[in-house]
């Protein structure tokens, strides 16, 4: 099959069943490299300060393990429909109730596209800086966001079969796994890991706040992930290879993130933690990573241009061109302050909306088959916007608590009490 006919899928019909080719090496490459990352090093840095060595690990243990759970649990729902994200959302929201989390995943995923890139950018502005001094063309802000702007636009419009077959599964992940282990060994050989253990952290972030920023990193992949979990063979790999994948590489990164922090940039700062990487390996396995961290980009690409094509009927290749030049337009122009706050706003909506469709999809409806209702689906919408609310009531009234996890547990209660309810109407009304 030629890779590139992914792009002749309609994102509102099903892969046929011949046609899904990903196993579990395949899910395992793919979600081995979403979970590494910059931003994952720089969480796990966010984290170092307030819970100490031995608090963080634990929190981003618990989390990403209860995070990687929901997420393998959605990409089966792509492995079952064979749907894209947005179209199987559809099924739960009805065909006119999933306009609106289409068009939220539009514009997140755009916002989290040019984050990747500013991150990206300013990581390798600052060593080219360190390296050939501050003047050099190397040092080019506007430079590095034209190169990864290409990069990740490139991958996008190749499609996710040839992003995972040609190149994760071939080479990639064998050079994310030396970097990885470089990493870990340099930190080994130079780093006091007793003393800092014995550090505690300083109390300036609650234990339930990183546990809830440990599972938001799972977490926040769940609107994209069924774009490519569609293309599985069977539930039970598409389950295993995402599950452990994710958390395998979430956690070692997020880890190397608290430990590089701690051990050398006890200020916190990113700069700091980037240079103290830089200094393993000649910066070579920085360096992986910061490559690594375009496929990230490529996701976020690729995903916004399924989603708008569930709004407008275009190729998904054109979508992934457009949408990659608005990434680098804003990557290029606006300040990252300017719309982070904007982005988490959104991306509060995605929690509360997948354990409404972890519920319909698993305890409602037993994975079977269905069409998606044509209008609108009322009941999993206000189980929808119950979940949303209490996300927003937690986060400004209990911060400590934590609010990503409740407010999908809660939405997917709300959903189940809802459906059950309207089923038992439908059957009265029939008999």
């Amino acid at each position: 099959m030629n890779d590139t006919s992914t792009h002749t899928y309609s994102p509102d019909h099903a892969v046929p069943l011949g046609q899904r080719v990903f196993g579990l090496r395949d899910m395992f490459s793919l979600w081995f490299s979403l979970g590494i990352g910059l931003m994952v090093l720089q969480v796990g840095a966010l984290l170092a300060p307030g819970l100490g060595l031995a608090g963080a690990l634990l929190a981003i243990v618990l989390g990403s393990g209860l995070g990687v759970l929901l997420l393998a649990a959605a990409a089966v729902i792509g492995s079952d429909t064979g749907l894209s994200a947005m179209a199987a959302i559809k099924l739960s929201l009805g065909a006119r109730g999933a306009t609106l989390p289409a068009l939220l995943n539009v514009l997140q995923l755009i916002g989290w596209g040019a984050f990747e890139l500013i991150v990206m950018r300013d990581a390798a502005s600052l060593l080219g800086t360190r390296a050939f001094g501050a003047d050099s063309l190397w040092s080019s802000a506007a430079l590095w966001t034209l190169l990864f702007g290409a990069l990740a636009t490139g991958l996008a419009i190749s499609g996710p079969l040839t992003f995972v077959r040609r190149v994760l599964r071939r080479w990639g992940i064998w050079l994310l796994l030396g970097a990885c282990l470089w990493l870990t060994w340099n930190l080994l050989h130079k780093a006091d890991l007793p003393a800092i253990w014995a550090r505690p952290g300083d109390g300036s972030l609650p234990f339930a706040l990183g546990l809830d920023i440990a599972i938001a990193m799972p977490l926040s992949w769940l609107p994209l992930i069924a774009d490519y979990s569609r293309f599985g063979k069977s539930a039970v790999r598409v389950f295993g290879g995402t599950a452990l994948g994710f958390f395998l590489g979430n956690v070692w990164l997020m880890s190397l993130g608290v430990a590089y922090t701690l051990a050398f940039a006890p200020s916190g700062e990113v700069n700091a933690l980037l240079l103290a990487l830089a200094g393993a390996g000649l910066g070579i396995p920085l360096l992986l990573i910061l490559l690594d961290e375009s496929e990230n980009a490529f996701a976020d690409i690729h995903s916004a241009a399924v989603s708008s094509a569930i709004l407008r009927p275009l190729k998904v290749s054109h979508l992934a061109l457009l949408i990659g030049l608005a990434c680098t337009l804003i990557a290029w122009f606006a300040p990252l302050a300017e719309y982070q706050n904007f982005l988490l706003l959104i991306g509060s909506v995605f929690a509360p909306l997948f354990g409404v469709l972890l519920v319909d999809h698993f305890i409602l409806h037993r994975r079977a088959s269905r069409v998606a209702a044509a209008g609108w689906r009322w009941s999993a919408l206000l189980a929808w916007a119950g979940g949303a609310l209490t996300y927003h009531l937690l986060a400004q009234f209990m911060p400590g608590v934590g609010a990503t996890l409740p407010a999908l547990l809660l939405a997917g209660v709300l959903q189940f009490v809802l459906g059950v309810r309207v089923s038992r109407r439908q059957e009265n009304t029939a008999a």
